[in-house]
């Protein structure tokens, strides 16, 4: 495929197996939309779920690429486009992107959902840290909002999402309480902004959550898991508590436990970015946060790991893998 425009697509709905990588003709940017020439695009789990078709979506039709995180220098502007300029650095924002994928050396994309990269920082840099860190901005600085006296339960807290709640809840002064299944990773949760750390898969994780918040409970959970621990961590309940679910990292969706919901007042909310994105007030309040932070050195890009464009597969098989680095893991496509 040497000179050739490579872009990975699903053929069918059977995770990694179901990737195929081949030549095409890049499309022309029609009105409203601008295309991209790829420098980086990143994996994340929800593209996992989707290429499995057990996300929120299922593509229109198949083949489709996938991702909807990449970063790129424009090479053509759409009619009606404005506030875009050619030959620029811009990232892709989250959104639902059916048959628009990033996974490609060009992406088309709506200019709605194109930000500038932030300067000073390198193509993989700019393309991994929208998704992580505006995924994690909503619910917890502005849904929970995250304040000293507010407890925060973050599970799964390694992920680059759940690791972002815990710098910016932090920031925000809140107790932030990560999970995580290994010992090993304590250090690194507590640097990221954890005040304290259960390791453990559910186990005693009540009575943890209690001695954590001197009784009172945890008043929001930003739970990536699915049915894992929400039966025990119901029980350790604030009032009031929000249960932000965004993800099913063991494949299954949460059971309810209604009693402990009831008990505690609680609100179930199924989140997902996009939605907050689509929104045109909401999207700027994560963009500013986000831009401001940067500049600020508040939070920075954390890559643990980057793969060339052929080994997209081999990419997913290490994000899979249990890790001892952290961070995201970038396919960079072009110099």
């Amino acid at each position: 495929m040497s000179g050739a425009n490579r872009e990975w697509v699903v053929k069918e709905y059977t995770g990694i197996s179901g990737l195929e990588l081949r030549e095409y003709t890049p499309g022309q940017a029609g009105p409203g939309e601008v295309r991209l020439r790829t420098e980086a695009f990143a994996l994340n789990w929800g593209d996992m779920d989707l290429m499995q078709g057990r996300y929120s979506f299922n593509f229109s039709r198949l083949p489709a690429r996938i991702g909807c995180e990449a970063v790129g220098i424009v090479d053509q502007i759409g009619e009606g486009v404005t506030g875009i300029e050619m030959g620029e650095r811009y990232c892709t924002l989250p959104y639902f992107y059916d048959m628009k994928g990033v996974s490609g050396d060009t992406v088309i994309i709506d200019a709605r959902y194109l930000t500038k990269a932030p300067k000073g920082m390198s193509a993989t840099e700019a393309g991994s840290i929208w998704m992580q860190f505006m995924t994690a901005y909503y619910p917890i600085a502005e849904l929970a909002s995250a304040a000293p006296g507010v407890n925060i339960l973050v599970t799964a807290a390694t992920s680059t999402a759940g690791y972002s709640a815990l710098q910016i809840g932090k920031l925000k002064g809140a107790n932030m309480i990560g999970t995580s299944r290994f010992d090993y990773n304590r250090d690194y949760l507590m640097r990221g902004g954890a005040s304290h750390v259960y390791v453990g898969e559910g186990d005693g994780l009540p009575e943890a959550l209690k001695e954590y918040t001197d009784g009172v409970g945890v008043h929001a959970i930003f739970d990536s898991i699915g049915a894992g621990m929400i039966a025990q961590y119901s029980k350790a309940l604030a009032r009031d508590a929000q249960i932000f679910t965004y993800g099913t990292l063991d494949e299954k969706l949460p059971e309810l436990p209604m009693m402990d919901l009831y008990q505690a007042n609680a609100t179930f909310k199924p989140y997902s970015l996009f939605n907050y994105i689509e929104d045109a007030d909401w999207k700027e309040k994560g963009l500013r946060f986000v831009y401001e932070a940067l500049a600020s050195g508040q939070i920075q890009p954390n890559i643990d790991k980057v793969f060339p464009m052929e080994k997209f597969q081999e990419a997913w098989n290490y994000l899979r893998a249990p890790r001892k680095n952290h961070g995201k893991v970038m396919i960079k496509v072009s110099d």
